[in-house]
């Protein structure tokens, strides 16, 4: 537990301190799994990139 927090007590105190998370990243991150799950199949990766863009630009 120690070692936890001495490696990242500088994002522990940037949160205290300005109340910072990575919560929109691990949202978006959320989203695009979501849609991957739901183009599965699909085996034009550029046109999977393209969908991806259009629906969360």
């Amino acid at each position: 537990m120690s070692r936890t927090v001495q490696n990242h007590y500088l994002d522990i105190l940037k949160f205290f301190n300005n109340r910072a998370t990575n919560a929109a990243a691990e949202s978006f991150n959320a989203k695009v799994k979501s849609f991957r799950n739901a183009m599965r199949g699909v085996r034009d990766v550029n046109f999977f990139l393209f969908r991806l863009v259009k629906l969360y630009s």
